[in-house]
């Protein structure tokens, strides 16, 4: 069925019902009841008439991109033309993925004869894989009002969901600018650390002195300095646990795909560096393994590897990935670990296997912080079981502040950060102790 009555039928067609009700009442009425009655069905008719009086096909279109960017907004464009020869009213529903859970979507414009018309709209993917979209159904209203004719345009479209990825060229361009500080991305000047000879240049006020060619100044008579820059081509690994405990949940995305997104972001500004990006995921057993290298293809190797990542429901087994990742990796390299680490008694558990991969590479283990519980803790009691309840959490939040502290004395760094400033606090870390 593609005819529908509109609220305004509606709301005339109960004023004939109570002019009828008045002519029971009062019976001089009934006879302009009727008059009024026949007149109703007359306008109805022609209103209808003149919604199908052209039967034509109606084209319309949506358009997006094959790849959307998980945790990103993600634009959908809507094309259509009024089929009409007079203005109408126009709402038009998309039959988006049932992941969005867009029950209320719904665009609304009006068409003047003829018109060409493009609505959009934004959606977020909160979890990874495929993602259908169905037809599009769009109503036009007469131009009276009184009914409304659906057309169903377009065709079932299915788009993966993969890490996200429109923040990277922004990321890299601002660290290749040193400019991160817009991202909330500090800058990080290290002292003493190795270098290598880039070229030579005139000397300026400023340059340090101990830095002048005395051999080239002499054979220019003109002062002339050597330039260093940081030394490159680092291996990073971005290691990420799959176990059960990063299917927790922040802001309707689980801490798996914050560390994905992540993982791809940190590796991305690291090519752009001139570092050497690999990657390792693990669960009960070592998965996969992702040797360190440079440039875009190994960035679409990355992205295609992390985009078939999932969780399981077992605990992870440090052991695996301590015995495997050493046996795989024996250049010293810079890992960044993924985990989430529920409670103390797992952290303490898991720390002799994290201390034997600190002993070869400089190892930098990601401590999620619960915002939440940090707000419980520091609310206000008002019985002595929420004073209690409070008073745990507050010693939950030590106890994990605490072990961070000894993992500092054990040489392993970390980031303590929640899941929406992940990357941001990442690339930071990165940047602060590239060279190591």
């Amino acid at each position: 069925m593609s005819l529908f009555f509109t609220k305004r039928f509606y709301i005339a067609a109960w004023l004939i019902v109570l002019l009828f009700v008045a002519a029971y009442i009062y019976s001089p009425l009934f006879v302009l009841a009727k008059i009024v009655f026949g007149l109703a069905w007359i306008i109805v008719g022609f209103d209808i008439w003149q919604m199908y009086r052209r039967n034509g096909e109606m084209s319309g279109r949506r358009e997006c991109t094959e790849r959307f960017s998980n945790g990103d907004e993600n634009q959908v464009l809507i094309s259509f033309c009024n089929p009409y020869p007079f203005r109408v009213g126009v709402e038009v529903i998309d039959e988006a993925p049932v992941q969005f859970q867009l029950r209320d979507l719904m665009l609304t414009c009006r068409l003047a004869a003829a018109e060409e018309k493009t609505l959009s709209y934004t959606v977020v993917p909160k979890r990874r894989g495929e993602y259908k979209f169905d037809r599009i159904r769009i109503f036009f209203t007469s131009p009276l009002g009184l009914v409304m004719r659906r057309f169903t345009v377009g065709e079932s479209q299915t788009v993966k969901v993969y890490p996200s990825y429109t923040r990277l060229s922004n990321y890299a361009f601002l660290a290749i600018r040193r400019n991160l500080r817009e991202y909330g991305i500090k800058k990080v000047r290290r002292v003493g650390v190795d270098t290598e000879f880039e070229q030579i240049k005139d000397y300026v006020i400023g340059d340090e002195y101990r830095n002048i060619n005395w051999k080239a100044s002499a054979r220019t008579a003109q002062l002339k300095v050597n330039v260093y820059q940081q030394e490159r081509s680092q291996d990073i690994y971005c290691i990420i646990d799959k176990g059960r405990m990063m299917q927790q949940s922040f802001d309707k995305m689980s801490l798996l795909e914050y560390s994905i997104n992540s993982a791809l972001a940190l590796s991305y500004v690291a090519v752009k560096k001139e570092d050497k990006a690999g990657l390792v995921t693990f669960s009960d057993q070592f998965d996969t393994f992702l040797p360190p290298a440079r440039g875009m293809v190994q960035m679409h190797r990355m992205m295609d590897s992390l985009y078939r990542q999932q969780t399981i429901f077992s605990e992870s087994d440090y052991s695996a990935l301590a015995v495997h990742f050493l046996s795989k990796v024996t250049k010293r390299s810079l890992i960044i670990l993924y985990a989430n680490f529920a409670t103390a008694h797992t952290m303490k558990r898991e720390l002799p296997y994290l201390r034997q991969i600190a002993e070869r590479h400089r190892l930098v283990v990601v401590i999620f912080a619960d915002s939440s519980l940090r707000t419980f803790a520091d609310g206000k009691a008002e019985s002595e079981e929420e004073y209690f309840q409070r008073l745990l959490a507050e010693r939950f939040i030590d106890e994990k502040k605490n072990l961070i502290a000894k993992m500092h004395q054990m040489g392993i760094d970390t980031v303590y950060t929640t899941p929406d400033n992940l990357s941001v606090d990442m690339i930071n870390k990165y940047l602060q102790i590239r060279h190591f």
